[in-house]
């Protein structure tokens, strides 16, 4: 079998992992409400922004960073959408392990990058 192969039987393996299975669940559930909806899209918008400028070097504005911060005290008290969130987490995790394991067996250290 050839790794491509493989990698595609890897993709359905995650797409049927618990972890997935939870995180689409929940996420669905998270977005229903048009409000949620909203918040965890600005949310990820500034969590992203921020991921991009912390890899360049420089430092997220600090009128972004207080209201990335207010959105997830808010979102942190509402149900759905804090388990949507740590099911995010933890399918990120399980992402992050994988890529850990791909990179070990390339002889790639990830060491350098604080993980």
């Amino acid at each position: 079998m050839n790794v491509y192969d493989q990698a595609h039987q890897l993709a359905q393996s995650m797409r049927q992992s618990e972890e997935y299975l939870e995180y689409m669940r929940l996420k669905e559930t998270a977005y229903e409400d048009s409000t949620n909806r909203a918040l965890l899209d600005e949310y990820k918008k500034l969590q992203y922004q921020m991921q991009v400028k912390m890899a360049s070097g420089e430092r997220m504005e600090e009128d972004d960073l207080q209201r990335m911060q207010k959105i997830a005290g808010i979102l942190q008290f509402n149900p759905d959408a804090s388990a949507y969130l740590m099911a995010e987490f933890r399918f990120q995790k399980m992402l992050a392990d994988i890529y850990k394991i791909l990179a070990d067996a390339a002889g790639i250290n990830l060491d350098m990058l604080g993980g």
